[in-house]
């Protein structure tokens, strides 16, 4: 007579390779490794199906430049945007404010097709030259023949196509969807002096793009698919109070069709985070965010909600680091908050997105410079509106948005959201029984 044992599996040898691979393991049409091997030393690697092969192996060369370089050409950077483009006051001949025109046009409106295109122009065309000299000057500048050929590969993978899957992989933080590529590189009619030869030019026009270095989502089990996502609205209620931006529809957005959960405080957020079974599948914040002195270390960038004590990437890794692995925690986050998509110093272990994907979120998106609030809450509509309806990835719709702010408006601003991760990502929804099997529900 047989009998059926019982069974009990106590390891897993094959660490979850059992299971079907998530869809976070495509490979990008193109890679960029940059990796810093001392403090006067920079590695850069090109890889990927859309890069010319060179003898069947990856490009890599060491480049002439100092890390030190590169981070403040990436500060300089993200500080032209906000100096030249954020805070420009229209001025007549004399010097004097123009008359009627608000006082800082391009912090006030999102439309920006009314805004004279010479004056518009100008600011553009020094931004895109300021992003290609980082990238040709900068990071692959010199005149050592092996970085000249590498930076020659590099821009003709870059230009010969748009739409392409781009991986920064990198130790230092880059502003690159600010990043442009030359006048020079890109094929096609000549449109020299209006805005639509130059927002093609920068890298978040012309691709989807993500950075990465030292994390990445470690998503080693499979969840059941939700029928009905969970969503998370962590915000300052101080913010626009009266009423100025679209704040209000972004926070009816999240609550249609899903588990709304709405928190104002750091103590609900805190209590939150310390939650084993904590499953939302998407976080949006819209608060607050600054650096704040940490001693003789870096600046630490923090957010606040509406309370006063603010919460950094200590605070994340102190509540989520005893669960591991395996956590139900797996959501999407978008930080909608000044400097949210910049790590601190440019230390990326300090980097609040870092902590979150090393929790188990399968990717951050933020801004990288002081974003108006006008543009941030109508970035977030749009983003947000793509994103719920769970069909696209968040780099196609971040790539797309951004295109569409800078084709339609004029409003180059999209290309200041960097993606940390979670490139592939997207909101998967589980088909209802009733609506699989063609049956009406009702309420």
């Amino acid at each position: 007579m047989s009998t059926e044992l019982r069974v009990r599996v106590v390891q897993d040898p094959s660490r979850g390779f059992t299971a079907l691979p998530d869809e976070l393991t495509r490979a990008p049409d193109i890679t960029v490794s940059l990796d810093v091997l001392s403090e006067d030393r920079v590695r850069a690697r090109l890889h990927g199906p859309a890069v010319p092969s060179l003898h069947g192996t990856e490009h890599r060369v060491d480049l002439s430049v100092r890390p030190a370089e590169v981070r403040a050409a990436s500060a300089r950077l993200c500080r032209l945007w906000k100096e030249l483009l954020v805070d420009h006051r229209p001025s007549a001949s004399d010097g004097r404010p123009e008359p009627g025109a608000p006082e800082q046009p391009y912090a006030s409106l999102v439309d920006l097709r009314h805004r004279p295109v010479a004056e518009l122009y100008d600011i553009v065309d020094e931004l895109c030259l300021a992003g290609s000299e980082l990238l040709f000057g900068v990071l692959l500048g010199g005149t050592d023949p092996r970085v000249e050929r590498f930076r020659a590969y590099l821009a003709e993978a870059l230009a010969a196509s748009e739409g392409l899957r781009v991986r920064f992989d990198s130790d230092m933080h880059i502003p690159w969807p600010m990043v442009s590529l030359r006048p020079e590189d890109v094929p096609g009619p000549e449109r020299a002096g209006t805005l639509s030869a130059l927002f093609p030019l920068f890298l978040g026009h012309r691709h989807q793009i993500e950075q990465t270095g030292g994390a990445y989502p470690w998503l080693t089990g499979r969840h059941e698919t939700p029928t009905v996502p969970t969503v998370s609205l962590n915000h300052d209620t101080r913010i626009d109070r009266k009423g100025l931006t679209r704040a209000v529809e972004v926070a009816r957005l999240l609550a249609k069709d899903t588990h709304f959960v709405e928190r104002t405080t750091r103590r609900e957020l805190v209590r939150a985070l310390a939650d084993r079974g904590l499953c939302e599948q998407l976080m949006y914040f819209w608060c607050h965010g600054r650096f704040v002195p940490n001693g003789s270390q870096p600046a630490v960038l923090a957010l606040k909600l509406t309370d006063e004590p603010a919460f950094d990437a200590q605070t994340v890794r102190e509540r989520r680091r005893a669960f591991g692995e395996g956590s139900l925690f797996q959501p999407f986050v978008v930080l909608n908050a000044c400097h949210a998509g910049v790590p601190e110093g440019g230390g990326d272990l300090a980097f609040l997105g870092s902590a979150l994907i090393h929790a188990g979120a399968r990717g951050v998106l933020g801004p990288q410079i002081e974003m108006p609030q006008v543009f941030a809450a109508e970035y977030a509509l749009e983003f947000l509106t793509r994103y719920l309806r769970g069909t696209d990835t968040a780099g196609a719709i971040a790539h797309a948005v951004a295109r569409r702010f800078a084709d339609e408006l004029r409003n180059p601003l999209g290309f200041a959201y960097a993606l940390h991760c979670g490139m592939d990502t997207r909101l998967e929804r589980a088909v209802s029984p009733a609506a699989d099997s063609g049956q009406e529900v009702g309420v």
